[in-house]
């Protein structure tokens, strides 16, 4: 895993894991700390002067993707080992404080087996993008369903991978196979695409100044874009 000063374009830090170990999302503390989610570990981990140390240890369960809140809590995606249901778990440092699994009708609020990109907006609801299910699920704070977002009509094979919210609390999802970014208002209504040539869109994030960073798959690039006028 690697740090870098993006206005400097400068390396800052490299942590080396041990063996094949592969994160599967990474997220930063208000002070800085690097943490990462290791699934074949069961665990969610933070790195500290280059030392790593577990926050969170998990029996039945695997660790997939994490967001850091407002309030410096961890939102965490996981899946039971045996790939039967899926949840999202807040905690405060390794404190488990919430579980959002299912509706107010007990159905499962997320498809289970794949990736869930997570992310907080503004107005602290829990936004989730579930591949799997083809739709970006979002819950309010106390996790009750808001919506779901399956796509435009002037779309097809919505595929949504990365998430990230904006200062007006817009939601943004990558859409993989379409290669564009999906822009939706806080109640899910549908605003417009970003697609700037973007080659297989992955992850995403926007900074305090509402640019917004892809991370494209296919050839490996970061682009930096700025969307709101």
């Amino acid at each position: 895993m690697e740090r870098f000063n993006i206005l400097q374009s400068s390396l800052l830090e490299v942590v080396s894991l041990k063996g094949r170990r592969i994160p599967t999302d990474i997220a930063v503390t208000t002070h800085g700390y690097l943490v990462y989610t290791d699934p074949k570990d069961r665990t969610v981990n933070i790195v500290k002067n280059k030392k790593k140390e577990i926050v969170i240890e998990l029996e039945n369960w695997k660790p997939c993707n994490i967001c850091r809140t407002s309030s410096d809590d961890l939102l965490v995606t996981m899946d039971s080992t045996e790939y039967s249901q899926s949840k999202v778990v807040r905690y405060s440092g390794s404190t488990e404080k919430q579980t959002i699994q299912c509706d107010g009708k007990g159905r499962q609020l997320y498809a289970s087996g794949d990736i869930k990109y997570i992310s907080e907006n503004k107005n602290l609801d829990i936004c989730v993008a579930d591949s799997r299910a083809k739709a970006v699920v979002v819950v309010n704070q106390v996790g009750k369903l808001r919506f779901r977002y399956s796509g435009h009509t002037d779309i097809c094979s919505f595929t949504p991978i990365g998430i990230t919210t904006d200062s007006q609390s817009h939601i943004l999802t990558a859409d993989l196979n379409n290669h564009c970014v999906h822009i939706i208002d806080q109640d899910g209504q549908f605003l417009g695409y970003i697609e700037c040539g973007m080659c297989y869109p992955w992850g995403l994030c926007t900074d305090t100044n509402d640019n917004l960073f892809v991370a494209q798959w296919r050839n490996r690039q970061v682009k930096k874009i700025k969307y709101l006028q």
